[in-house]
């Protein structure tokens, strides 16, 4: 069973492939110019090189590049998920080959997640200011629509800049890797409008009791009206863009969905949406599998349950882990030693701040913890999932897949 688990993962993979998605989305049009961002940057890029052959372009990825890059552009690599010099640079070179297109010019944007610290071109505070405000946030339990509002509030390019910086027409290919696939969400939506403001940015700030005085004293000057807001719904500039979805979280479990049902299991997939804590989310999943089990409701055994979206982690120990394999871990805490077969897995092949994508449960990783003396309470209080999963060997590891679609969720019921 493990083998399916990690097999319908890399199957959904495959079967979403930027590349693939990006190819059957583009223009007949010859763009100007293609920018490329985010951890599925070279991916959705090489479909645009495919068809436009030696057409100008940037691409920011998040890793140095296995790429080969050709004379008619460029591959400025950044940091994920905190922003550096690179990825200010990146920005910046972005905005000035976005400003010398002319209003008869295509700009072709291909987008994906992990783009709102890859391009980071801070306004009215510091980087060293901004990479701890990111910090701060990625730690406080924050959905990405309240770290993005302020993400956005803050930058140059996010929140419809790179839109203002030229007089082009503009297409955005999106790779959605937020629940609801809200086109201004993903990597801070740099050419959507944004419906957020100053004073939802700073109330972000007060509700996850975030000290960033320097980014709060540029938000206040925004909310007296002293900054221009960001890019709005309405404004003129947005007639000449056009900004469209080529694949989400839906599509890639739609994909795992069809996996299994040609291995001849039954599916009922949840939703695309799941928010919140990870622990939280744990807590629903395992009142389903109870209920499942003990009522044949909503459905009955035998069944894989299908669920994706973006969950959050307060992190409050000092241990190794990501929201995968802390939803894991949630999970066997509230199942008992009446364990599953589970995977939880990013798909960008990073969960969190570890090197795994996520880790599978078994029916018996209660009894073998036990065994090796590992306390699950312990470990969820100090934020270790890595630690534990690491401990009973039962990570996945794929390294980065170059794809960013959202979470997948596996849990089979025999």
């Amino acid at each position: 069973m493990r083998a399916l688990l990690e097999a319908s993962f890399r199957h959904a993979l495959a079967a979403t492939h930027p590349t693939d998605l990006t190819r059957a989305a583009l223009p007949e049009e010859r763009p100007a110019l293609v920018l490329a961002l985010g951890k599925a940057a070279l991916t959705m890029l090489e479909a645009a090189l495919e068809r436009y052959p030696n057409v100008p372009y940037l691409a920011t990825p998040q890793a140095d590049p296995t790429f080969e890059p050709s004379n008619s552009g460029a591959i400025l690599p950044a940091a994920h998920p905190i922003p550096d010099e690179r990825s200010v640079r990146a920005a910046a070179r972005a905005l000035e080959l976005a400003s010398r297109l002319q209003p008869h010019d295509l700009l072709l944007v291909l987008v994906s997640g992990g783009g709102s610290a890859l391009w980071c071109l801070p306004e009215g505070i510091s980087l060293a200011e901004k990479q701890a405000l990111n910090q701060a946030l990625l730690r406080s339990g924050a959905s990405i629509q309240e770290i993005n509002a302020v993400r956005k509030h803050c930058s140059r390019i996010k929140g419809g800049g790179l839109v203002r910086a030229t007089q082009a027409r503009v297409l955005a290919l999106l790779l959605s890797d937020v629940p609801g696939d809200d086109p201004s969400v993903i990597a801070s939506g740099p050419t959507t409008a944004d419906p957020s403001t100053f004073a939802e940015a700073l109330e972000v700030l007060e509700r996850y009791r975030i000290e960033a005085p320097a980014a709060k004293a540029h938000l206040e000057r925004g909310l007296r009206g002293e900054l221009p807001e960001t890019l709005k719904p309405g404004d003129p500039a947005l007639a000449r863009v056009e900004n469209r979805l080529v694949g989400g979280n839906q599509t890639f479990l739609e994909a795992a969905r069809a996996y299994w049902e040609a291995h001849g299991y039954r599916t009922l997939l949840l939703s695309d949406r799941f928010g919140g804590e990870a622990r939280e989310l744990a807590g629903f999943h395992a009142a389903l599998v109870q209920s499942i089990r003990a009522h044949g409701t909503p459905v009955r055994p035998p069944v894989v349950l299908l669920s994706g979206g973006e969950a959050t982690v307060t992190v409050r120990g000092s241990g190794q882990g990501g929201r995968n394999q802390e939803f894991l871990l949630g999970l066997l805490y509230q199942l008992g030693p009446e364990g599953v077969w589970a995977l939880a897995a990013d798909t960008d092949g990073i969960d969190g701040n570890t090197e795994a994508a996520g880790a599978f449960l078994t029916p018996d990783s209660w009894a073998r913890a036990q065994a090796q003396g590992l306390s699950i309470k312990e470990h969820l209080e100090r934020n270790d999932s890595y630690g534990f999963f690491s401990r009973l060997g039962d990570l996945l590891v794929t390294g980065p897949t170059q794809n960013n679609l959202n979470d997948y969720r596996a849990i089979v019921l025999e």
